[in-house]
This record gives structure tokens, C-alpha cells and sequence, in this order.
């Protein structure tokens, strides 16, 4: 079975359960689902009951997909994603986005925890991500393309949507939300960096670093939709003055975030 077959055969797997239009979808990141409880009529389902799905491994991924309304709009959540560290293909990892284009979505919000590498950042600050850098050693569209998906070459100048930035930094200013923006760097993982790793990645022109993101991105621009990204910045990750660091401390920073995270994107949602 291709790629093509395996997608629709989840998406009509969804649309068996709801089938109703939905206006963006949204993938969250390590500590950052509890989005989901502002979610009216939910409708819920683990990703082990839709066909080809894989199955999240992480602490603080829930491993289910929400539809439901939010701000007036109706939504698809994935609260938790797949990583390339779990030992997954670039193609199970970004299966999800194929997924979500192929019920008509065209819009889509992914985020992430992330170590701050710029020295201006503090723990608990958002950052709308402007570019990246991808220093994961992969990419999913690596192997056959499928026209149907997109070209061959798809281009990466507006990566991470103009408009959908501009509109998320005025989200944030109007909220009162100090935020940042970013170049966001993924490594595959799963340990975290060295100081001499973090100090070639900032050189580079990295604001944070993390272990996700970019490939779905990657291949939500070869399908032309419009990408916001948002990393929590849960730590600092300065080479100079690095501390030990574990994913519980990675979750609880994000957990005491979440009321502005989830402000912020309630907001950008209301304002799409």
C-alpha cells in the first residue's frame, strides 16, 4: 500500500466519525494540549483507532486527535506527534499533515517546547518561529514524489506564513503577551545538546532548538498550506552556562506557561 492509499484510508476512517468541514488544524507539542479542554463537542479519537496511524511514545503527548469548536471555528487538535527519535519513518511522522490536507485543511498551527538559545529569551516565553534551520540529518520528502501531494521541488521562502505571523505578533500585543520571533533549529534527539553543539547552532543564526516541527512543516509547504509555528521556550540552552536538563523539567516549564499559550492561540484562532 502507498502513501496515497494510506492517507486516504485514515481520512475516510474520520470522516466516518465526523465529517464536517474543519478550518484549521493544530499540532501540539510536549506539556502545551491543554488547549483541548476549551474544545466545545469534542469528538475524540486515539490515534491507535485510525488506520496507518502510529502511535505517540513521549511522556506529555496524549495521543489523540480532537475535532471540535473553538473561537467559532472548527478544528482538528493532534494533542501529541510522532518524532524521528521514537524510531519512526519521516513518513509516519508527518503522516498526520498529510492526513489533514486531504480532508480540505489548508491552514495549520504546529508547536513545540524548545530550548532557547538566544540569550535575550527567558523560560517560559513564546516565539513565533520566522525560519529554520533543519539540522535533523533527514527530510520527509525524501524518496518518491507523489504529484498529487505537490512538485517535486517545493519552494520554502514563506515557510512560515507572513500574513499568519504578523497576525499572531498583533494577537499577542493587543493580549499584552510578551512574545519573541525566531529561528527555530530541530536536531533528531533524543539527547539533548552539548554546549559545543549549541554554541555551532547559534553561530548558525538558531534562536531555539528542538527535536520536531520542521519536518511537518517541510511537508505541509510541499502541499501549500499556510504554516504558523509557535515554540514555548522551556529552558535556556546557552552553551556557556548550560545546566543539566531532563523532559520532566521540559513539561513542567511548558505546563506553567500554558494559560498564555493557550490565550495566545485561542486568540490567533478568533482571529483567522
Amino acid at each position: 500500500m502507498n502513501i496515497l492509499e494510506k492517507v486516504n484510508k485514515a481520512k475516510e476512517y474520520i470522516k466516518s466519525i465526523d465529517n464536517s468541514k474543519i478550518d484549521l488544524a493544530i499540532i501540539l507539542g510536549s506539556g502545551l494540549g491543554d488547549i483541548v479542554k476549551d474544545i466545545e463537542n469534542p469528538v475524540i479519537i486515539k490515534y491507535a483507532d485510525i488506520p496507518e496511524f502510529p502511535v505517540s511514545t513521549v511522556a506529555g503527548h496524549a495521543g489523540e486527535l480532537i475535532i471540535g469548536d473553538l473561537m467559532g471555528k472548527r478544528i482538528m487538535a493532534f494533542n501529541g506527534r510522532f518524532h524521528y527519535y521514537e524510531g519512526y519513518a519521516m513518513e509516519l511522522v508527518t503522516f498526520p499533515v498529510r492526513v489533514v490536507k486531504s480532508l480540505g485543511v489548508d491552514k495549520i498551527i504546529v508547536t513545540n517546547a524548545a530550548g532557547g538559545m538566544n540569550p535575550d529569551f527567558e523560560p517560559g516565553d513564546l516565539m513565533i518561529i520566522t525560519d529554520h534551520i533543519n539540522m535533523i540529518g533527514n527530510n520527509p520528502l525524501i524518496g518518491p514524489n507523489y504529484e498529487e501531494f505537490g512538485p517535486r521541488f517545493p519552494d520554502m521562502s514563506n515557510a512560515y506564513n507572513k500574513e499568519l505571523r504578523l497576525l499572531a505578533n498583533e494577537a499577542a500585543k493587543d493580549l499584552g503577551i510578551k512574545i519573541q520571533n525566531g529561528v527555530y533549529v530541530p536536531v533528531s534527539g533524543p539527547n539533548y545538546e552539548t554546549p559545543a553543539e549549541l554554541r555551532m547552532l547559534r553561530i548558525l543564526g538558531g534562536d531555539a532548538v528542538g527535536m520536531s516541527t520542521v519536518p511537518e512543516v517541510i511537508v505541509a509547504n510541499h502541499m501549500s498550506m499556510k504554516v504558523l509555528g509557535i515554540s514555548c521556550i522551556t529552558d535556556m540552552a546557552l552553551a556557556d552556562n548550560l545546566e543539566p536538563l531532563d523532559h520532566e523539567k521540559v513539561v513542567e516549564t511548558a505546563n506553567k506557561a500554558m494559560k498564555k499559550f493557550v490565550t495566545l492561540v485561542k486568540e490567533i484562532i478568533n482571529r483567522i
